[in-house]
């Protein structure tokens, strides 16, 4: 795997900025250490394609009420619209629960690293974003969702968060972009009871789409945990890999 250095350099000269470059070298290089080559240096490959890439776009808050928050990506990667969001979450804690919808929000990458940063800072959060439609239903037609990942984070008292990313789809449309699958995988998983994956893509995208009012969108649902759950489920796992283990 390449070095950090030359990671950074690759992205400095797309006309990152020092702190864009360490976000998107983070996601990156943990992606690929978790085995994840779909979002991992691939993407950087991905972004160098893109003749429209606006290296310092940058997205904002426009909405803060109690409980809810409503972002604009404003032409920056989704990823750095995610790290916006999530830094103000880490900032200021909702009292209780907040809904957070971001619009403009593309690529979003491991949504995974997203939830464990705000599982890290002690939060609860559930994570999902749409995607360019490629999913169709088993018994055929037009593709009708996009493979919408749903990512979910639990704290711990023992540092061992629990993550939970998965994918609606065989393959995600990153392994096509990593070159570890064929765009006939990228279809609902489960075999026979693939109608299911379909179902939660298709509800994951109706709820994004209802929020978000057009184009590609986020939405978080963080909160303060009221119970620490995870270290008992280790117990009961008895040495076996949770969701988002090393």
């Amino acid at each position: 795997m390449p070095d950090r250095a030359s990671v950074e350099r690759r992205l400095r000269r797309l006309g990152f900025s020092d702190d864009g470059t360490r976000v998107l070298a983070d996601h990156f290089l943990d992606a690929e250490e978790r085995g994840k080559r779909s979002h991992g240096l691939a993407r950087i490959d991905f972004l160098e394609t893109l003749p429209d890439l606006d290296a310092r776009a940058e997205p904002a808050c426009v909405a803060d009420e109690p409980g809810y928050q409503r972002w604009e990506g404003r032409g920056a990667l989704g990823y750095l619209t995610l790290d916006a969001i999530v830094r103000a979450q880490l900032a200021a804690p909702p009292d209780h629960a907040r809904l957070v919808v971001a619009s403009e929000c593309f690529p979003t990458g491991m949504l995974g690293h997203w939830v464990r940063r705000l599982a890290d800072g002690g939060l609860v959060s559930a994570l999902t974003a749409t995607s360019p439609a490629r999913l169709a239903s088993p018994a055929g037609g037009p593709a009708l969702a996009g493979t919408n990942p749903l990512a979910i984070g639990v704290p711990s008292s023992d540092g061992r968060p629990v993550v939970a990313d998965v994918s609606m789809a065989k393959a995600p449309w990153g392994d096509v972009i990593a070159g570890d699958a064929s765009e006939a995988d990228v279809v609902p998983f489960g075999g026979e009871q693939a109608h299911k994956a379909f179902a939660l893509a298709v509800g994951l995208q109706l709820l994004v789409d209802s929020l978000v009012a057009g184009g590609f969108g986020a939405v978080l649902l963080v909160a303060r945990p009221e119970a620490d759950p995870v270290p008992g489920l280790r117990t009961l796992a008895d040495g076996l890999r949770l969701p988002g283990d090393r």
